[in-house]
């Protein structure tokens, strides 16, 4: 007898008497690195050839590699769920580990009836593992006193399990803006250990050049707090913080600097001075913000605005803050964004202001006014992010239960829904200002210095998506 890899929803076994020398069995996985993981945090073998890409870099391999018995592992799924299958003990286990395994790699076990030990109702199992060049990777035998009864279970539910591992979504986003020429940021009063800290390390990874501005001894002060050197970075003295905020955005006006970083200075501080009519960097575009959302169950980055700087929104500056968001999606690459529209259900409802300026934005999008993206709405959150939940409403568009960009209704709503994200789904959080003259990056001043830098890093690809177009 043979085994198939089709998904078991019930198991059932071979028994004893059935098994005869020869029957064998395969079974085949794809090995990822949230496996490589997994079997870490269950082992306790957190061996850094396993988990460390820059300590696998200079291994003979020189990548990170699964562990040995994460192969052993398959092969105790292979013979505890279908050959023999349920009731199925283990005796012992002799195995050879022949080649390394790689993420990405897949693994085929095949195991054979060897021998049966009849007085014992045990068998002798050959164990085979190779990959898909069919290189071998383990072989060994295995005993196993086998089932004599026969037994047909459902399949156990098992629990769902995320792995979020926010330094590696971390590195990936830096990732995708490497290659990308540094480009020169004006910190505005950086004054504090998190916020300095924050523009050191977006300069260390290659992101900006800041330039520091505030009350150098404060600067200066803050450096001696995380034991960071300032070279690198050019210090522009100020008096206080509202100086510091008028200094930046003057570097911003005449094009010394490609973006503004807010430092531990209030948000109203900077931005008043950014929308400033007479020396601000205001265009003829509604000034928005965009929060960019890593979120680990959710199978692709999530864009959300306006959570920051349009209180209540009105349809002419939703239409803004829309085409903003639109923007930043393609300068990361989204070629063409589904927008959803959010609210509080999907269905158009004259007493909810925004059900009504969904449908009109829809409507503007359809005629031109609106372009780069194809938007749906009103959508209620559930819809938006849930295929099931778009399903089961009877929801049929593009956009539901796929949405790149959730714009929120207000800024209530948006900021309550990315730090909800943050804070009890793990979500990697950056956030920019857009629709001025350069971007901006503004984070809260409770947030850690990854934040800061990861802001840094969309920061560096909608500059040099602007330059790119610039000069098409």
């Amino acid at each position: 007898m043979d085994s198939t890899n089709t998904p078991l929803e019930t198991l059932e076994n071979i028994t004893y008497d059935e098994i005869k020398v020869g029957d064998s069995a395969t079974l085949s996985r794809t090995v990822r690195r949230e496996d490589i993981q997994l079997f870490a945090i269950v082992s306790g073998d957190v061996n850094p050839s396993h988990l460390d890409d820059q300590y696998a870099k200079d291994s003979p391999s020189g990548e990170v590699t699964a562990h040995g018995m994460l192969s052993g592992a398959i092969i105790s799924a292979l013979l505890g769920n279908k050959f023999p299958g349920p009731g199925t003990v283990y005796v012992g286990q002799n195995l050879r580990f022949k080649s390394l395994v790689h993420i990405g790699d897949t693994l085929t076990v095949k195991l054979s009836c060897a021998e049966k030990i009849a007085d014992k109702k045990q068998l002798i199992i050959a164990c085979k593992v190779t990959n898909q060049d069919d290189e071998l990777v383990v072989e060994g035998e295995a005993t196993v006193a086998a089932p004599t009864q026969k037994i047909r279970r459902s399949r156990a539910a098992l629990p769902e399990v995320t792995i979020t591992d926010q330094q590696r979504r971390y590195d990936e986003l830096l990732a995708q803006s490497a290659g990308l020429p540094a480009i020169k940021v004006a910190v505005a009063h950086p004054c504090d250990a998190e916020s300095l800290k924050g523009a050191l390390q977006a300069m260390h990874e290659g992101l900006i050049v800041p330039w520091l501005i505030g009350p150098e001894a404060k600067i200066r002060k803050a450096a001696e707090q995380i034991d960071q050197s300032l070279d690198g970075c050019t210090i522009i003295n100020t008096e206080h913080s509202l100086e510091s905020a008028e200094r930046a955005v003057a570097l911003a006006r005449s094009g010394e600097v490609d973006a503004l970083m807010k430092g531990s200075l209030h948000t109203d501080e900077l931005m008043s001075q950014v929308v400033n009519k007479l020396t601000g960097i205001r265009t003829a575009r509604r000034i928005s913000h965009v929060f960019f959302a890593d979120v680990p169950r959710y199978p692709r980055p999530l864009l959300i605005t306006d959570a920051a700087i349009n209180i209540q929104p009105e349809l002419a500056d939703m239409v803004d803050i829309v085409q903003n968001v639109i923007d930043v999606a393609h300068a990361i690459g989204i070629a063409k964004p589904r927008v959803a529209l959010l609210s509080a259900v999907e269905t158009i409802n004259p007493k909810i202001p925004s059900t009504l300026i969904a449908a009109a934005l829809c409507k503007m999008a359809d005629r031109g006014q609106i372009k780069g993206g194809v938007l749906d709405g009103p959508l209620a959150f559930d819809n938006a992010v849930s295929p099931f939940a778009a399903r089961t409403k009877g929801i049929v568009s593009e956009v539901a239960g796929n949405a790149d960009i959730l714009v929120v209704p207000d800024l209530e709503s948006g900021n309550m829904l990315a730090k909800q994200l943050e804070y009890l789904a793990g979500a990697l959080l950056a956030g920019v200002v857009v629709g001025a003259r350069v971007p901006i990056v503004l984070t809260s001043r409770a947030d850690k210095a990854e934040a800061r830098a990861a802001s840094c890093a969309i920061v560096k690809r909608l500059v040099a998506h602007r330059l790119a177009a610039a000069t098409l």
